[in-house]
Order: C-alpha cells, then structure tokens, then sequence
C-alpha cells in the first residue's frame, strides 16, 4: 500500500465531510463534487442503497439537514489503507483503496426524521462510515445511523432493555484514533494480519456448541470495551461481552457465518470493516423479543477495533437493526410509529 496514496485519500474524504457539513443548501451540488457521479451509497434502512450524487443528495443529505439543521460532526476514529476482505485470500479480488471514520454527530432534533419524532432537543446520532477511492472521488460508500439509540433519546424504545449498557459510543481511551498522517506500515500491515485471522479463523471457528471454541479469549482483552448499537448495549469486559452479548447471539444464529467482506483493511493499530451481507446465518432461537422464524437472514453492519500488542482492548461496533428485524417480518418503523 502506498502511504502517499493513502494519505491522499484521507485528506480527500477529510476535506468532503468539512465541505459537506459546513456547505449552505444552495452550495451542496458543488459540496458532493468529491463523490463520483455514479456513486453508490449504502445506507440505512429505511433510506437503503442510492446511487448517484443527486439520489443521495436528495434522499439522505437534504432530509438530514432539514431535521438536524445545526448538525456538527464529531469524528474520533479516521484511518484508511487497501482492503483484503476476503475470505478465500484472493486479494487479486481486493486491492481497493478506502477511508473510515466514525464518531457522533450533535445536533438540535427540530423536524422529524424518517418518522421519528422530534423533540427539539440536543441529541448525539453515532455515524460509521467507509469510502471506497478511485481517481481522488468516491465511489463507494456504505454507511450507518444508529437509530435505535436516537429512538431511546427521544423516549422511545422498540426493544426490551438492553443487556449491555444503553447510550454509551465514546472514542478510544487513548484518543489516538485520528490518523491524520501516516501510520507505521509494517505495523499496519501486521493490523491487517491480524484482523484477518480473528475474524476467518476466530470466529467463524464456531462449533454452534462451546463459546471457547473460537478461542476469543486469545484475541480480547479480559478489560476489552465493547460498544455496541443501540438494543444491544456496551459492554465493559470480556465476560459481560460474552455473557450479554455473544451467547444470546449465538443462540439465536448458532450457524452464523462471516462472508466475504465489502471491505477489510487497518492503519496502524486500528482496523475496520463493512460488511453488506458481511455475516449471513438461519434465526433459529429466539432474539431480543423475537422468536426463532427459521428465516435465512444476512447482516448489514461496520466494524472497527483498535489493538494492543496481541489483543484487541476496544471494538466499536453497528448493526442495522431495522434491517435484521425487517429480515423477521418485524417493521421497527412501524413498531416505533404505533407508540408515537
């Protein structure tokens, strides 16, 4: 990977957030010349995949704007690097040059959004986002609003409580997650091994019957900081995150099973994923307030960890909820609409 390329991207997908966020409505056409014109953007359900820049201009931006008109971004994990996110170790498949970030946006809640009401009220709307880059625009986009948690902000909750904790996205300990510059590569590189063999080795090392049979305890801290969307919670060590999270996870999709990603790449100590279908799996024991449909389902969601030494010590974490409940025949939309 070439860093010059590398940072060069990162400054690209620095300066179209600013622009972006900091653009007077009558300046957005010129605000998006960064994204291709035939871009495509996967988002959120219920907003899902855009393409091209009006579609996302038009069906995420504007709508945005128009309930979070004072919308500041707060970014405090930013890398980027070439992916290799693939399962099968093609990466003449791969090469793909990409961005992240994630953090929350602040904001004044004034109009409703996607039907969610609003409260008029100051709110913080954690964001994850990946940009693929070709030719200094971006091409690719997949990106995630936690809204669940913006639903618990405004008194409504779709879920039973959460066995983690509600409410809790900070950033890394250390507050070293903004790479501005370039990272060590060698480090980098060794980052990328890594991740590889805790997600393709680890994980889907899953005998559907012991939890120590993927060998987590090798690859998290026994402090490691899980923070989790919104009906699922933060947890706050290895044991609450298998006792909160992992086992009721895996009782409900015993035969999950990580795919070949959208992406996969690291900076650093810090790497990253997005995965559309990333993880697919039957729902085959009960989840949350759902019994088991039988229903093959996939998970959309973004992934980033920061890694000391051998072990991973934070891992923050989106799954798009109303995307897997749609996927049981459970509309949240109309789940949270009943109790407006």
């Amino acid at each position: 990977m070439s860093n010059t390329l590398n940072n060069r991207n990162k400054h690209i997908v620095r300066d179209f957030w600013h622009t972006l966020d900091n653009a007077p409505a009558a300046q957005w056409p010129t605000a998006i010349e960064t994204l291709h014109p035939d871009v495509v953007w996967h988002g959120h359900e219920p907003v899902g995949t855009l393409r091209g820049r009006q579609a996302f201009l038009e069906n995420f931006w504007q709508p945005l704007l128009h309930a979070f008109p004072d919308l500041q971004r707060e970014t405090f994990i930013f890398f980027g690097g070439e992916s290799n996110g693939r399962i099968d170790g093609d990466i003449s498949q791969d090469g793909k040059m990409w961005v992240t970030g994630t953090g929350n946006l602040h904001a004044t809640f004034t109009h409703d959004y996607l039907g969610i009401p609003a409260s008029g009220k100051r709110v913080s709307i954690r964001w994850g986002e990946f940009c693929r880059l070709e030719d200094e625009h971006i091409t690719e986009v997949y990106f995630l609003l936690d809204l669940i948690d913006l639903m618990q902000q405004v008194g409504i909750n779709v879920f039973p409580p959460a066995k983690g904790k509600d409410g809790l996205y900070p950033g890394p300990k250390a507050r070293d997650g903004v790479l501005i510059d370039a990272a060590d590569a060698a480090e980098s590189r060794y980052s990328l091994e890594h991740i590889r063999r805790f997600i393709f080795d680890g994980l889907n090392s899953y005998d559907q019957d012991d939890l120590t049979s993927m060998g987590m305890a090798d690859y998290f801290h026994p402090e490691v900081k899980w923070y989790g969307p919104g009906g699922i919670g933060a947890c706050l060590s290895f044991k609450e995150f298998e006792d909160l999270h992992q086992q009721p996870w895996l009782i409900a999709y015993p035969d999950r099973s990580v795919q070949n990603l959208d992406a996969l790449f690291a900076e650093g100590a810090y790497s990253g994923a997005p995965g559309w279908a990333g993880v697919k799996a039957t729902h085959t024991g009960p989840y949350l307030d759902c019994p088991a449909t039988g229903n093959k389902i996939d998970f959309n969601g973004l992934d980033w960890w920061k890694r000391e030494g051998e072990q991973y010590v934070e891992n923050w974490v989106f799954v798009d909820m109303v995307h897997l409940f749609k996927q049981f025949g459970v509309d949240l939309m109309e789940r949270m609409r009943e109790q407006v």
